[in-house]
């Protein structure tokens, strides 16, 4: 519970921001801050409205050069997922099936790690093989 209500907290404080300011790029913020403002909106599940004004922002940040692909390409996943319907990027994991992680169903999954080496994201067998269970 304590964990909600501080991720409730934190999703709040970043609307504010990003109601000021737009989204806190590193240029704006520092390296460190920007990735937990990231961070924070990955996970701001139970805030759909907060997850999609930066999901918003960010795409802008990202056309200029300001924020990272990579991390935008995970919120737009979780966002989708969020929102019940098909990833992009297999980013968000669904399960384990035969002691391999699923990702959640994918728009296009015969072009699942074309779209995401488009944003520096490795392949799909790689990045769960950090994660499976030898």
């Amino acid at each position: 519970m304590a964990w909600r209500r501080l991720t409730a907290w934190h999703g709040d404080r970043l609307d504010e921001i990003m109601e000021e300011y737009g989204w806190p790029t590193a240029e704006l913020v520092g390296e460190e801050a920007a990735r937990a403002a990231w961070l924070i909106a990955q996970h701001a599940d139970r805030q759909l409205d907060v997850q999609r004004r930066a999901l918003q922002l960010m795409q802008q940040a990202v056309s200029v050069g300001s924020a990272s692909p990579r991390e935008l390409a995970f919120l737009h996943d979780r966002t989708l997922v969020n929102e019940g319907r098909k990833q992009v990027y297999g980013t968000q994991i669904a399960g384990v099936k035969d002691g391999s992680p699923v990702p959640w169903p994918c728009e296009e999954p015969e072009r699942m790690d074309e779209l995401r080496a488009e944003v520096g994201i490795e392949p799909f067998d790689e990045y769960v093989a950090k994660f499976s269970m030898a």
